[in-house]
């Protein structure tokens, strides 16, 4: 279990995270949903100890985030925001460096880079350059360095965003899987079809709060004869500020 307990997140003045309280169960998918700016990237990147909180904290399986870093680390296989990282590496290179910081045996780490590479349709390119591919390419470079450790606790921030929608279903087929199995699947979203597709549960967020959690269905079912892309814009978007503007 994941659980974000009362955790926020300051600069300055500004809030890019308010008392975010949240657990994520083992064998779910958890979807953060939001517009650009809304705080799912900043949660992400609180549990991948990429920023620490300004207050509050992250626990894993009981285990406190800023006391167990590293154990926790290892657990969690994360693809970020943008995959214009490591661009000097080729493929190879960025996939072995993986295996070696998560210390998967080289035998391993190799089976595992051919049926990704495979999957992804990335096998002829492996001795390339990052930097020469593009955003798609990068992107599945980025997935399959992210699931050779195959940790536990998959963090994918908007993992489908350039990928081929051959490459975006066999991902999203492994997420499946990978949950099935009774792990963690914690991505972010702005495209609804898709959390519906494949989330258990969702978490809107809006302007770095937590405005709802539940299943879609609880969604639906507190907004009855509305589709999901207007109740998301009535909980998340411009039309909750226009009326806020016509009561005052």
């Amino acid at each position: 279990m994941i659980q974000f307990d009362h955790v926020s997140k300051l600069y300055g003045e500004f809030a890019a995270l308010k008392d975010l309280s949240l657990s994520l169960e083992n064998g779910e998918i958890f979807g953060l949903i939001g517009h650009n700016g809304a705080g799912k990237t900043t949660s992400i990147s609180l549990l991948t100890s990429i920023i620490e909180p300004t207050s509050g904290q992250i626990l894993v399986d009981g285990l406190e985030l800023s006391q167990h870093r590293d154990a926790i680390k290892k657990r969690i296989a994360y693809v970020p925001d943008s995959p214009d990282i490591f661009l000097n590496l080729t493929a190879r290179e960025y996939w072995n460096f993986l295996a070696k910081v998560y210390g998967v045996e080289s035998e391993l780490a190799q089976a595992r880079m051919d049926t990704l590479s495979r999957l992804f349709d990335i096998q002829d390119r492996q001795d390339e350059t990052i930097d020469s591919f593009s955003h798609g390419m990068r992107q599945k470079t980025i997935i399959i360095g992210a699931l050779i450790p195959n940790p536990d606790i998959w963090v994918l921030d908007e993992p489908l965003t350039g990928l081929d929608p051959q490459a975006s279903f066999d991902l999203k087929e492994m997420m499946k899987e990978h949950a099935q199995k009774g792990n963690t699947v914690l991505f972010s979203t702005h495209v609804l079809s898709v959390a519906e597709q494949l989330c258990d549960r969702i978490g809107i967020l809006r302007k770095g709060e937590l405005i709802f959690v539940g299943t879609l269905e609880d969604l639906k079912n507190n907004y009855p004869n509305k589709d999901l892309e207007t109740i998301y814009l009535e909980l998340a978007g411009r039309q909750t500020e226009a009326k806020a503007g016509e009561e005052e």
